[in-house]
Formats: structure tokens, C-alpha cells, sequence
């Protein structure tokens, strides 16, 4: 099976890749080994604040709605992050306040949103709030509570939703609900806000993300419509090497069926996603046995305080400055790293989400000034 580019990796940077290599007729396949980082995703693009028209395209292409204005946002306990480039159900505000007086809602058996806290965070800067749980029959039969099992429900559901707190409404202005809506029903978002007479703020929630899987789901639609070839639940078990250049690669379920391109894009994240490994004496790349950038000393690797920043989340892979991998000093000439397993090592590509599409856009538009064979 042969395709111009094959990206190892499906989650923010490798579709971004995708698409714009399949915008421009270069035929791609990406592995991915099913969740990714976006099942984790706030809602917010981090590093990314008044975007350039190429970001607005990526997004508006696969019909995500996204927004920005300078100021803040709400975290889940609470507190407050300063804003980036945001999908429609995050609001952003000037300042740390959300409104004076504030009704948080969630739903009775639902221990992945952490209401109370919320509740606290905010009543320390000053906002009354109060807190009421909706009983809804849609989750009687539910085993166990999970926001993915509530979304599929509330697209189909969500009108009651505004009707019980409409009902519960009091003299609040504000109302704070749980990230569960508009799974694959996006126009949920707005209905809700239209038909509640306050201020409607969602809110995030425990693992896995609503609006994050979403936009993975949007993302690859887009990806597949253009024509590109997207393998789901798979992964990759080795690569066929020789003279500083990538000619195939080999997957569980592809078995020896070897996936051959001019190019490839590894974007397998970090640790979390396993696209970068450790043991008690080094930090590896898998599956191409890349250079890694880390300390050697591995007291070094982390901080002893919990709410520090961790060292070793700024560990990737070594790249030229095109992007292309470096194995045993050298580049490899046909391989880019993109997303989260470059670290910290380009911090002029931003963090993040930020990162990810930016190392996207730069390791495709390489491709691109290469003809293709």
C-alpha cells in the first residue's frame, strides 16, 4: 500500500498534517492507535490567541466554530486561565467574574464534575452561588456515569435539560453546566444558550472530553472527505530503515501488508501517548529509536513538588530545523516529528495545541516544496 505521506498518529497535529497535505492532492494515510490527546482537551486551544487565516481555514473546513478575546476562562475548579483561540462552548471573559450570582447544575449520580469545588472557586472571588442536581429517567439505566454516555443521551435530550432549569432558575444570572453537550448534535450548544434566560457557561468535566472527541470526529471527517485514508485502531510495529531514509512501515493490523510513502510524519505525542518511553535509565522513541532530548541524571527528570512543573514534560525527539528526525546525530530525510514529542525543543511553535498545528502546518508545506514522486 503506497501513499505520498503516512502519518503515525491521529490526534490535533496529525490531522492538521493530513489535511493540508490531502488540500493539496498529496495522498496520505494516518495510523492512529484510537484515543489521543484531543479526549483530553479543555476546549481551548493553548498558545494559539489571535489566529492567522491558515488556522481559521483548518477549522472552519471541518465546521468547528471557534472564537477569541483577550481576557480569561473558566477552569473546573473554579479558578481562572487566560484565554487562546477557543471552540464555541468555551466563554471567555475580561475578567475573572462570570456573573454575581451563579447556578451550578449537574446531574444526580454524576461524580466526574466537580461541582462543589466549582461552587468554592468562585465564591472566593466574590460570586453567590448555589448548586442543584437534575434527575433526569434518560440515566436510570445507566451502570455508571460518564460524560461520553451522558452527550449521546443529551443530543436527543438536552430540551429537557432547559426546561428543568428554567424551572430552577431563582434570581441568578448565570448558569454553569457540565461539558456533555453536542457530541455529534454541534448545534446543541447554542440551543441550550438560547433557551435558558441567563448567562449559560459550560464548564469542564473529568476525562474523557466531550468537545475534544467532537473535534477529533470533525477533524477526520474532514481528513476523509478530502480523500485521505484514516486507519483506526491500529498501530505501528516497526519501520524499515536504510541509508537515512524511510521506506516503509509495518502495523498490527496490516500485518505484511507494508505501508510505503516518500514521506512520513510521526505525531504519536508524548508519554502519555506513548510515543515517547522511559525506563529508570533513559528516555526512548519506539519506534524509530530517534534521538531524545533528556537529562541524563535522572533526579533531574522531575520536581518533588506535586503542583510544580515536571521536566520531564519538556523532553522530545532532537529535529533539524525543518523538522525532520535525527537518528544517531543525523536526519533522517524523508521523516518529520510534529505535536507534543517535539517537547520543548521549537518553543517558537508555541505549546500545546498551538504546537501541534504549528508543527503541522511547517512539516507540510516542506512536503509540499519537495515534487511529488
Amino acid at each position: 500500500m503506497r501513499y505520498d505521506t503516512v502519518i503515525i498518529g491521529g490526534g490535533l497535529a496529525g490531522l492538521a498534517a493530513g489535511i493540508s497535505l490531502q488540500k493539496e492532492g498529496r495522498s496520505c494515510a494516518i495510523v492512529s492507535t484510537g484515543q489521543n490527546a484531543l479526549h483530553f482537551f479543555s476546549g481551548t486551544f493553548e498558545s494559539i490567541q489571535e489566529p492567522d487565516q491558515r488556522i481559521l481555514d483548518l477549522f472552519n473546513g471541518a465546521g468547528i466554530h471557534v472564537h477569541y478575546k483577550k481576557g480569561v476562562r473558566l477552569m473546573p475548579l473554579g479558578s481562572f486561565r487566560e484565554s487562546g483561540l477557543s471552540l464555541e462552548d468555551v466563554s471567555l471573559f475580561p475578567t475573572p467574574k462570570i456573573g454575581r450570582k451563579v447556578l451550578i447544575v449537574n446531574f444526580t449520580g454524576y461524580h466526574d464534575f466537580f461541582s462543589a469545588f466549582l461552587a468554592e472557586g468562585l465564591e472566593k472571588q466574590g460570586m453567590e452561588c448555589r448548586i442543584r442536581f437534575l434527575n433526569l429517567p434518560e440515566f436510570a439505566n445507566f451502570s455508571a456515569m460518564r460524560s461520553v454516555q451522558i452527550a449521546r443521551k443529551m443530543d436527543i435530550a438536552w430540551e429537557k435539560v432547559v426546561q428543568e432549569v428554567r424551572l430552577l432558575i431563582k434570581d441568578e444570572d448565570t448558569v454553569v453546566l457540565p461539558q456533555v453537550f453536542g457530541l455529534r448534535e454541534t448545534a446543541v450548544v447554542s440551543r441550550i444558550r438560547q433557551g435558558i434566560p441567563a448567562q449559560v457557561v459550560f464548564a469542564g468535566t473529568m476525562p474523557p472530553s466531550v468537545p475534544g472527541i467532537r473535534t477529533q470526529m470533525q477533524l477526520k471527517q474532514r481528513f476523509e472527505v478530502l480523500g485521505g485514508t484514516y486507519l483506526m485502531g491500529d498501530r505501528v510495529l516497526k519501520a524499515h530503515v536504510h541509508d537515512g531514509v524511510v521506506h516503509s512501515i509495518v502495523t498490527k493490523n496490516l500485518d505484511q501488508h507494508y505501508l510505503e510513502a516518500d514521506s512520513f510524519i510521526l505525531a504519536t505525542g508524548g508519554f502519555f501517548s506513548k510515543g515517547l518511553k522511559s525506563n529508570p535509565f533513559q528516555v526512548s522513541e519506539p519506534i524509530f529509536g530517534l534521538d531524545v532530548e533528556y537529562a541524563l541524571d535522572r533526579n533531574q527528570w522531575y520536581n518533588p513538588s506535586f503542583a510544580a512543573d515536571q521536566p520531564y514534560m519538556a523532553y522530545g525527539v532532537k529535529t533539524d530545523a525543518q523538522l525532520k528526525a535525527l537518528r544517531q546525530g543525523e536526519s533522517l530525510k524523508n521523516l518529520y516529528a510534529i505535536g507534543s514529542i517535539l517537547g520543548q525543543s521549537h518553543p517558537e511553535l508555541g505549546s500545546g495545541a498551538g504546537l501541534a498545528i504549528r508543527s503541522a502546518f511547517a512539516a507540510a508545506d516542506d512536503i509540499l516544496s519537495t515534487p511529488s514522486v
